[in-house]
């Protein structure tokens, strides 16, 4: 009984030891067309239907594009004001750029839609050398990031 509460109260107080409280379930990059995104409710009210996910674009006119299609799982309390940051190494340049969506976080499991639209993406054929995304707090605390195995050198 008392090794058991020395560990509930080492857990407690020690927030290391804790697992993570925000982090990225999955992240599919991926290209879409326009009328992925088109339901049939869109015909009847003239609005873009998005479901449960949270789409973000680029250029919000423009639907077609890259998108990055995170599922992320917030075991903490819900955020109302983090940044999605989205970082990506394309076939025409060595430098990374970097695309900031400003997203309300709740609690439990969400379904983002980053999508890098209009003049930000060369179309369907294009295919990005790496990419990173961050969930960022406003204070510029990480979060939590998911990268393709690109990003960055391993460890030697």
């Amino acid at each position: 009984m008392r090794t058991a509460l020395a560990c509930l109260l080492l857990a407690v107080a020690c927030p290391l030891a804790r697992a993570a409280e925000v982090e990225f379930v999955r992240v599919w990059p991926e290209w879409r067309d326009a009328v992925a995104f088109e339901r049939v409710s869109e015909y009847f009210t003239g609005q873009e239907n998005t479901g449960s996910q949270i789409v973000h674009r680029t250029h919000p006119e423009t639907r077609a594009g890259f998108y990055f299609l995170a599922r992320v799982k917030n075991a903490g309390a819900a955020l109302p004001s983090a940044k999605l940051v989205v970082s990506v190494i394309k076939p025409d340049s060595p430098r990374p750029q970097v695309y900031t969506f400003p997203v309300e976080l709740p609690a439990g499991s969400t379904v983002f839609n980053l999508g890098l639209t209009g003049a930000d993406w060369a179309g369907p054929k294009a295919h990005p050398v790496a990419w990173k995304v961050e969930v960022v707090a406003t204070d510029g605390r990480l979060l939590a990031a998911h990268k393709s195995f690109l990003w960055e050198k391993p460890d030697k």
